[in-house]
């Protein structure tokens, strides 16, 4: 995926609503700032943040397990924003904080250490918006182990 270019089309509904072209057969979805913005009606650009750190992460983890034949499934990701005021008082994404869930025990996994020690590195999205926002990992197993 070296040097290519992502297009996404958004075009406006109503208020802060937008439809959100992907291009090709993936599906559209629906954009839009919550209330008193917004009407609700699809995610939030800070959710749809949220899901892109999540997505890339638990992708990244799974492609490191994968090569070595593991079978983590299934996983889960939960990403939590914190939204405050900067210095000159507009609201920004000021931290994130993510957490992957192993569907299995962390036993059950060979190579584990050396995946959770460079899976990270290889998340295109997580790399890129963690120059600008703070972002905490956590990894944990089926059992709720902190493994990282």
């Amino acid at each position: 995926m070296s040097n290519e270019q992502i297009t996404v089309e958004l075009v406006q509904q109503e208020d802060y609503r937008f439809d959100i072209h992907f291009g090709g057969t993936v599906p559209h979805l629906i954009g839009d700032e919550p209330a008193p913005l917004g009407s609700g009606k699809g995610p939030s650009p800070v959710q749809l943040l949220c899901a892109a750190v999540g997505n890339c992460l638990s992708d990244s983890l799974l492609f490191a397990l994968r090569k070595f034949k593991q079978s983590p499934e299934p996983l889960r990701a939960t990403v939590v924003a914190q939204v405050g005021r900067n210095p000159e008082g507009r609201l920004r994404v000021l931290r994130m904080d993510a957490t992957l869930r192993l569907g299995v025990p962390a036993a059950q996994l060979e190579h584990l250490d050396r995946v959770l020690g460079q899976f990270e590195s290889y998340c295109t999205v997580t790399q890129s918006v963690g120059q600008g926002i703070p972002i905490v990992l956590k990894v944990l197993d089926a059992n709720n182990a902190v493994l990282k």
